[in-house]
């Protein structure tokens, strides 16, 4: 079979700018909108997943699982752990054990502001800092039990909607209407931990008016003790009403619940997908309908319906092509590293391999599809009625 050469579809794009113009533009807004909302899932799966830690594991009371805010264990229970539990990680006499209380509590600047953002305000001790250890103080210092005083994350400010600045050291916020005084800034990058608030373990217990602790986490040392060994202390001690689990498995139940959220974001790149696809048909069919004189020639040469339909359908891939490109550029340019609030904090857009190869993807089944239609449309014909036709 003979077919067109190349540069014919190549020199097809430039007979009307304005309708490549066009092409190109609405190519690279629908690459754009689904490169987003690839961005967002990626960016959602890797922020939770990167949350959580191979070898740590979450004391978590029994039937409290799916939601550390709901749990309650004793107070005594890390201390009970930490001397009960063969394997855990130490440093300098020090055990890698943190007892924590994790609320979600209204944070805002000044009193007089409405009720500001839900907030993840996590009491610790310093041993958090062994435990966490992608938790980094960046400014200031850990906060002093007994003083009402708060460390936040970079994104702190993101979640809360205020200016980073607002949140300097010396400054003062109020949770739940109650003043804390700010002392240090600490960064976890690309983990939700980054957007919450840090304080003294007591301090939130007393604000909380609670004398229980959500969870303990420990550390272990993964040449002396796995995770099997922890869940067989949680079951025999059957009077402490314990559950164990691994962090990370923790964290990929969360990322399981926000599932729906991630399959909406889907549905809707696709809906904006098929509306594309269908203004790119429009915009085909006026380019082919007015060449149809053109076609039945070809076809008058001996040129194949198949070989025409292909060379169409190259011209209308290279301008969806030169969409996606653009498309990508804008993605990695100026989405990648997009904040983006939800319920558990903040999250980055992330604009990888994987979310590029989608987006080129998509822009080269745009000009396929998007082909195809108007071509037979114009095809179809006889040569004869082709070759009549204005």
């Amino acid at each position: 079979m003979k077919l067109l050469p190349f540069d014919y579809a190549v020199r097809n794009l430039g007979r009307s700018p304005s309708r490549l113009v066009l092409s190109v533009v609405g190519s690279a807004l629908v690459c754009t909108l689904v490169l987003a909302a690839a961005a967002f899932v990626r960016g959602m799966a890797l922020s939770l997943r990167a949350s959580g830690n191979e070898h740590s594991i979450i004391i978590v009371g029994a039937g409290s699982e799916e939601s550390i805010e709901r749990s309650e264990v004793d107070s005594t229970i890390a201390g009970i752990i930490g001397a009960s539990i063969p394997g855990i990680r130490s440093q300098g006499g020090v055990s890698y054990v943190s007892p924590e209380v994790h609320v979600m509590l209204p944070v805002t600047l000044r009193a007089e502001q409405p009720k500001g953002p839900l907030i993840t305000v996590r009491g610790v001790t310093l041993g958090a800092m062994l435990v966490h250890a992608h938790v980094r103080i960046e400014e200031g210092r850990f906060p002093t039990p007994g003083r009402e005083e708060v460390m936040v994350g970079g994104m702190a400010a993101m979640k809360m909607g205020v200016r980073e600045s607002d949140l300097g050291l010396g400054g003062t916020i109020l949770i739940d209407q109650r003043p804390w005084t700010i002392v240090g800034r600490f960064s976890a990058p690309g983990t939700v931990t980054e957007a919450e608030i840090w304080t003294g373990l007591q301090d939130l217990k007393t604000a909380t008016k609670r004398d229980t602790d959500s969870c303990v986490v420990m550390a272990l040392d993964p040449d002396r003790a796995e995770f099997a060994d922890v869940a067989i202390f949680t079951k025999t001690r059957v009077d402490l009403e314990l559950s164990a689990i691994p962090e990370r498995a923790y964290y990929a139940r969360l990322s399981s619940f926000f599932a729906p959220i991630r399959v909406v974001a889907w549905i809707t790149a696709a809906l904006i997908g098929v509306g594309g696809l269908f203004g790119g048909l429009n915009t085909m069919y006026a380019a082919f309908v007015s060449r149809v004189r053109e076609l039945g020639t070809l076809q008058s040469l001996g040129f194949r319906r198949i070989a025409i339909v292909i060379s169409l359908v190259q011209e209308s891939s290279l301008a969806t092509a030169a969409g996606a490109i653009l498309a990508s550029l804008i993605g990695v340019f100026v989405l990648d590293g997009l904040a983006v609030r939800f319920s558990m904090g903040v999250f980055g857009l992330v604009v990888d391999a994987p979310v590029l190869a989608i987006g080129v993807v998509s822009g080269l089944v745009l000009g396929l599809v998007g082909a195809l239609p108007p071509a037979y449309r114009c095809l179809r014909l006889s040569i004869p009625v082709a070759l009549k036709s204005v």
